[in-house]
């Protein structure tokens, strides 16, 4: 069976489609994955803050945190 270059160039750039796609899927998953981190370190902050802000809206002021984690209470 004889090969052409043409024959060999379209058979290389399909591998490099492979190689393109599995590296996409790769910064795919690592750009999840970074995102979930974040979304859990910050997850009580975020909590805390929009408490505190609806606290605000409806007039009452929020009491800190206790340190065994519970949240403050809104009071006015």
């Amino acid at each position: 069976m004889r090969f052409s270059v043409n024959d060999l160039t379209s058979r290389l750039r399909k591998e490099e489609r492979g190689a393109t796609a599995v590296e996409y899927g790769i910064m795919v998953s690592l750009i999840a994955v970074v995102i979930i981190v974040a979304v859990t370190l910050l997850g009580n902050n975020l909590v805390s803050t929009f408490n505190n802000v609806a606290c605000s809206v409806k007039g009452g002021t929020m009491s800190a945190a206790a340190a065994d984690g519970t949240p403050g209470t809104c009071s006015k």
